[in-house]
Parts: structure tokens; C-alpha cells; sequence
């Protein structure tokens, strides 16, 4: 069997499984929609925030930016981890309690204002659309490979495939159907890092492996790493390079972007009780685990495999002859997302850093003319198993792995979307009284419209797809990350200082990534400005978060100490939320 009908096949049977789950567990009320009922089980929900959790950006995205620097990019790994922890210990089990089906609603009750909620609203769409591109992104890729279709084309596919089940079977439906992703997902990241890190190390378990012998050459892995990608001109693999600050920055712009992020909060609205919240958190760390600690090893075992195919296992220093190039590259070479252009005219695929002065003289001495290969980092891990020349079927599980990965946080955020729209919008504000089937309905109108939108932002995305979901982390750690804090931790801030800081961290944050991501143009210029020289203290557009947060802390700190207290009822509603009924009589006060 060739391997595009074995990739239909896989491909084909995943998508078939969702669907069928979705209408099995079609949602019959707006419980069922927006919260599942809150009948989850603790471990069903821990795995379905896992998938809810690992995008695109995550099973695609984040291995390729490993490979493409090394150590510099494990802050995706420390923030996103850090984050869930934060979001763990701080948030979910609070905001369960307080009992409600949207980020908005908690925001709007606790700071008694419509108008706290509407800004609510606002940041939620904003993050969230964001965040949501950065999938549709990472389905374009995957499709545009393995079903040999544009990935504009693999974006409306899998467009259709997250309406039929997300938009029939509302949370319910994503929940069990996220479970079946999960087991997807991991199985087809975990077996072609086995196979990998068998045949480069001899070692089963690839979080091993990649500390341990490389078998070809007698080193360990990491050190021939480094010195295949020194000896290239680039940055060593394992070494530090980045300012200290904006790493500093950037890590806790994705933790506190994480435990401010609505889709992945929801998901602990739809278990029982408060401390089944906890359990679910504990156990989407488990499941989560697995994958976050094979991505190390996953990326340093994807970049050494791609220079030893470049030069053929050292044997030709020079390249290889573009003619006899893997059947790997010319597969890729039809997506667009790996592209080659001979500078020199010697027929061989030159690859090395041609930004790098220290190599210049080395280059010019070769004859070669620049950095001929252009590899998209997207695909690093969707290449991996062609690259390492595994089975035909390893193949096929990964392109089911990385679309399961894109499609259930895309409709996990699709959901929340919906939600933030139909409940909050459109019953909170706009039509109050409306029956319970008329706001189903706008539910799955909402996501519908969603969807649409997602799809079209998605055939232009900002960047990659991991760095396309940190602007989103960004924008969620300026806006709704603080507000959520002070209203679980202080009885102080009131709806006037809620409803300033979130929309100074916003605004700050937005304006910020608007100019140095080049959307906005250098004044008298072509140039675009994204780049270290120009940013302020060297803080990059994605890091820009963390610092809109301490904007949002400190506006609404100085609103509320400048106005009115927050109502009695309100300041007993925070301290309810924090602690249980019958703690004074248990401790004595």
C-alpha cells in the first residue's frame, strides 16, 4: 500500500472516530453545551484538558523551534508547564466553585459590572482568535503533506471536521471526543521518538536518550550535536544566546498567559465538585508530561538528523547533490514549507548559518554563496519519521497525531468563543430573557461564525505556529491573567479599577505587538521593525505579556484605592470563594 492511501486511511478513520462520538454525546441543553452537564469524570477531564492543552503549537510547533536553537527555546516548554501549574494551584478550584459557565460571567459577577464583562468578552475574543489561528495554521501544514492538498485546502477540511463535531455536540462533544485525540496524539508522538531514539542511541526511552550515547559517532548526543551545528556557524545547541531579560519575560508571559487562557479554564467548570477541579488539574499534568518531556529530545534528534541527510552522514561536508536529494525533501519541496535555491550553480544543497561573520571567511573559501535550504520549522516533526525512514504506518499516525493536536484546541477555543458570545453577549446583555433552545442555537450559530473566521485568519497567519499562540499567551496574561487574581485574592479592587487594568494591559499589549511585529510600519520606511535593535530594553513582542500584566496589576490597584470600595456582599462573595463553609467553626475563629 503507498503512503498516501495508508495517510487517507489513518487520517480517515480518526476523523470518523470523532465525529461518531460527537453525535453520540450530542449536547441537548446549554449545560451540556457549555460545561458538559458537570458530570466529567476527574481523570476523563484531566485527559481531555491535555488535548484541550497541547495544540498545534505543542505537537507540531514547539519540538521544530527546540531544533531550530536548543536550549533558548526550552522556555516554551518551562512556561507552558509553569503555567498549568499556576493555573492549578491559583485558579481552577476557585473558579469552579464559584459556579459559573464562562470566564466573563465570573468577571462580571464578581466586579458587579455588565461593563466588566463586555471587556471581558473582548480580551477573551481577542486571545482566543489569536490563539486559534495559530492551529488552523498547524492543520495547513499537516494536511498540505500528507493529503498532498494545499494547506489552504487542508485548512478548510479540517474547518469542517471541528464544525460537525464542535458545533453539534458543544462541550460534551468536545470532551469525549478531546479523550479519543489525547490517545491519538500520544501515541503518534511517542512511537516515532522511540523509533529515533532507538536507532540514534540505542536507548528505548527518548527523555533518556537524548543524554546519551550517540552510537555512529561514540559521543554523547548533545555534544555531537553541538559540534555538527558550531562547525555550521551556528549558536551551540546547548548554550545560552538570548538576553536574560526578555528569557525571563518571555517564560513568565506563557505561565501567566496559561492560567489565563479561557478555554483551558472552562475545562474545570465541568467536573462535579471543587476538588475533582484538582484532581483534574493534577492529572492533565500527568498526560501532559508525557509529550513535554519527549519534545527535548524530540527536537535535538530532529535537527541532527537533518544536517547528517544535508551532508550525508558527514560523508560529503559540501551537501549533497541536489539530484539525488531523500525522497523526504521532494515531498516537502511540493508543500512550499521546504525550499532550495542553488546560489552557487554547484548542483549541491549548501545549509549553514550565512548571518554569522565568524563563518564568512570559511564560506567564502568553499565557494559558497549563502544558506541555500530554507526550512520551515513547522514541519520538523511531521518530517522527523520520513527523515529517520520509519514504516510507512509511523508516518500516517503522525499526520493523525499532529491533526488531532490542532483540531481539539481549536475547538476547545471555538467553544469558548461561542460561549463568550451567546451567554455572555447576547443573554447577558442583549436579550436577557431568551429560552434556553434560542440560546443553543446562537451557541451554534457563534461557533459557526468562529469557525469561519478562524479559517480565513488562518491563510495568512503572523508567524509560526508556536509563535502565533505565544502572542496569544501574551494578550491572556495582560488582560484576564490579573483580573482573575484580584478577584478571587482581593476584596480591595473594585469594577471601575477591574474594568481601567484590563483595559490598559490590553491596550498596552496590543499596541506593542502591532509595531514590532511589523504590522505597523517604521514612520518614512519600508523596513519592517521586529527585530532586537529596535524593541524597548530588548523585550520582544512575545514577551510583552508579563510586562501588561504588571500594567493591568498596577492601573486597577490605583483606580480602586482612588474610588469606592466593592459592596459588603461583594467582599463576602470573595471570601467565600476562598474559603469553605464551616472553616471558622473547624480552627476556632
Amino acid at each position: 500500500m503507498d503512503q498516501y492511501t495508508l495517510n487517507l486511511l489513518v487520517v480517515g478513520a480518526s476523523f470518523a472516530l470523532y465525529i461518531g462520538i460527537a453525535i453520540w454525546a450530542r449536547a441537548g441543553s446549554t449545560s451540556e453545551f457549555y460545561a458538559a452537564g458537570r458530570g466529567v469524570h476527574p481523570v476523563i477531564n484531566g485527559m481531555a484538558t491535555g488535548a484541550d492543552w497541547m495544540s498545534a503549537a505543542s505537537f507540531i510547533s514547539m519540538a521544530g523551534l527546540i531544533a531550530a536553537v536548543g536550549y533558548d527555546n526550552s522556555t516554551y516548554l518551562m512556561g507552558w508547564t509553569g503555567g498549568f501549574v499556576l493555573l492549578a494551584m491559583l485558579l481552577a478550584p476557585y473558579l469552579r466553585k464559584f459556579g459559573k459557565y464562562t470566564v466573563p460571567e465570573f468577571i462580571g459577577d464578581r466586579f458587579y459590572s455588565p461593563t466588566a464583562r463586555m471587556v471581558a468578552v473582548v480580551c477573551l475574543i481577542v486571545a482566543s482568535v489569536t490563539y486559534v489561528i495559530g492551529q488552523m495554521t498547524g492543520v495547513g501544514v499537516a494536511f498540505s503533506r500528507f493529503l498532498e492538498v494545499k494547506s489552504s485546502t487542508g485548512l478548510y477540511i479540517g474547518a469542517a471536521i471541528v464544525f460537525m463535531y464542535a458545533v453539534l455536540g458543544g462541550m460534551k462533544g468536545i470532551t469525549y471526543t478531546q479523550v479519543a485525540q489525547y490517545c491519538v496524539l500520544i501515541l503518534a508522538y511517542s512511537i516515532p521518538a522511540i523509533f529515533i531514539s532507538l536507532q540514534l542511541t540505542g536507548t528505548f526511552l527518548p527523555q533518556i536518550g537524548l543524554f546519551s550515547e550517540h552510537t555512529a559517532s561514540g559521543q554523547p548526543l548533545l555534544v555531537k550535536l553541538d559540534q555538527i551545528v558550531t562547525d555550521l556557524g551556528f549558536s551551540s545547541y546547548t548554550g545560552h544566546h538570548q538576553s536574560t531579560l526578555d528569557m525571563f519575560l518571555f517564560t513568565m508571559s506563557l505561565m501567566i498567559g496559561t492560567a489565563g487562557l479561557p478555554h483551558v479554564i472552562v475545562r474545570f467548570f465541568t467536573v462535579p465538585k471543587v476538588a475533582d477541579a484538582r484532581y483534574s488539574a493534577g492529572w492533565a499534568l500527568v498526560f501532559i508530561a508525557i509529550l513535554y518531556t519527549t519534545a527535548p529530545a524530540v527536537g535535538a534528534m530532529a535537527r541532527l538528523n537533518l544536517l547528517n541527510t544535508i551532508s550525508d552522514n558527514g560523508a560529503q561536508p559540501d551537501g549533497i547533490d541536489y539530484a539525488g536529494r531523500p525522497d523526504w525533501m521532494k515531498n516537502w519541496e511540493v508543500t512550499g514549507l521546504l525550499k532550495f535555491e542553488d546560489k552557487n550553480g554547484d548542483g549541491k544543497i549548501q545549509f549553514y548559518n550565512d548571518k554569522s561573520e565568524a563563518f564568512a571567511a570559511t564560506a567564502t573559501e568553499k565557494g559558497w554563496a549563502g544558506s541555500e535550504l530554507t526550512v520551515n520549522n513547522d514541519i520538523m516533526v511531521l518530517a522527523n519519521p520520513e527523515i529517520a525512514n520509519l514504516p510507512g504506518w509511523v508516518v500516517a499516525l503522525v499526520a493523525a497525531g499532529g491533526l488531532a493536536a490542532a483540531l481539539s484546541t481549536a475547538a476547545g477555543l471555538l467553544l469558548a468563543i461561542s460561549s463568550a458570545i451567546s451567554h455572555d453577549l447576547i443573554k447577558g446583555q442583549l436579550n436577557p430573557n431568551i429560552s434556553e433552545k434560542g440560546e443553543l442555537l446562537a451557541a451554534r450559530i457563534s461557533m459557526a461564525v468562529a469557525i469561519a473566521v478562524a479559517t480565513w485568519l488562518g491563510l495568512n497567519p503572523p508567524g509560526f505556529a508556536a509563535q502565533t499562540v505565544a502572542l496569544a499567551f501574551g494578550i491572556a496574561a495582560a488582560s484576564l491573567f490579573p483580573a482573575l487574581m484580584m478577584g478571587i485574592f482581593s476584596k480591595r479592587i473594585n469594577n471601575k479599577g477591574a474594568v481601567w487594568g484590563m483595559l490598559s494591559g490590553l491596550i498596552f499589549t496590543l499596541v506593542y505587538i502591532f509595531v514590532y511585529k511589523g504590522w505597523f510600519f517604521v514612520p518614512g520606511t519600508n523596513q519592517l521593525p521586529d527585530n532586537a535593535a529596535n524593541w524597548i530594553f530588548g523585550i520582544s513582542p512575545l514577551s510583552i505579556g508579563s510586562v501588561g500584566a504588571v500594567v493591568n496589576f498596577a492601573v486597577a490597584y490605583v483606580v480602586s484605592s482612588a474610588t469606592d470600595e466593592p459592596p459588603v456582599e461583594v467582599q463576602d462573595l470573595v471570601e467565600s470563594i476562598r474559603i469553605p463553609k464551616g472553616a471558622g467553626a473547624a480552627t476556632g475563629h
